[in-house]
């Protein structure tokens, strides 16, 4: 059974959360602070996680940012509806998704069964597909690992990243639109805007940097998207 790890201090939230979610065949954990959610977490990942932002002691933000120095488990955050800079924060720090309180269970269980399906069906093209890796230059993606290589150093990217990443270097040289890479990374279902795909590219280009700060190969067409150049 697919495993979900809610981390939120409000207890009533924790129980009306899980009740949803095993109520729809989930099993979940939960924690009520984020030092106890990262030990339990890196000792065993689950198959997702969805954080409260504001938390004492450690906070949502920061929860993520330690956890992704050790896996790549996909995170949904739940976020105050007057803090969009929380949101912007969580997307380039690797969330998958973010949903504003107050929030309707019904949407957030759409929302962890749109990424599981991202996640399966990645798994899924990679099983059947004769070619599971993708070099263009300097850039090596395993689909079925989900690994990503630039000159042979490994890089860590959640999976809206790498499936943003795959989508542009599947057809290098040609321009994918903004809502190209939506489609390609999120579920038909979920609304993401410009901004979303953006902080996605941003935070991409940024790790390739961290390994090779001459990396220009995603180029930004204005008005237009996206592309990963050829040469």
């Amino acid at each position: 059974m697919t495993e979900i790890a809610l981390v939120d201090d409000d207890s009533n939230i924790i129980a009306s959360v899980s009740l949803a979610l095993e109520a729809e065949g989930f099993t979940t954990r939960a924690y009520h602070d984020g030092h106890t959610a990262l030990e339990a977490l890196i000792a065993k990942p689950a198959d997702i996680g969805v954080f409260d932002v504001k938390m004492p002691r450690m906070d949502g933000l920061e929860l993520l940012r330690r956890l992704r120095e050790h896996n790549q488990m996909p995170v949904v955050f739940l976020t105050s509806k007057d803090e969009e800079i929380d949101e912007i924060f969580g997307l380039r720090m690797g969330a998958d998704d973010y949903i504003t309180k107050p929030f309707s269970q019904r949407l957030l269980v759409e929302r962890i069964r749109a990424i599981l399906r991202r996640v399966k069906a990645r798994q899924a093209v990679a099983a059947t597909s004769g070619d599971t890796i993708l070099e263009c230059g300097d850039l090596r993606l395993d689909i079925e690992r989900h690994d990503c290589l630039w000159k042979g150093e490994a890089i860590s990217l959640t999976v809206t990243e790498f499936l943003i990443l795959q989508s542009l270097v599947t057809r290098p040289g040609v321009v994918r639109s903004r809502d190209a890479l939506m489609d390609a990374a999120y579920d038909e279902q979920i609304y993401v805007d410009d901004r979303t795909i953006d902080s996605h590219i941003k935070r991409l280009r940024r790790k390739l940097r961290a390994i090779d700060d001459t990396f220009e190969a995603i180029e930004t067409l204005y008005g237009v998207g996206y592309r990963y150049k050829d040469r």
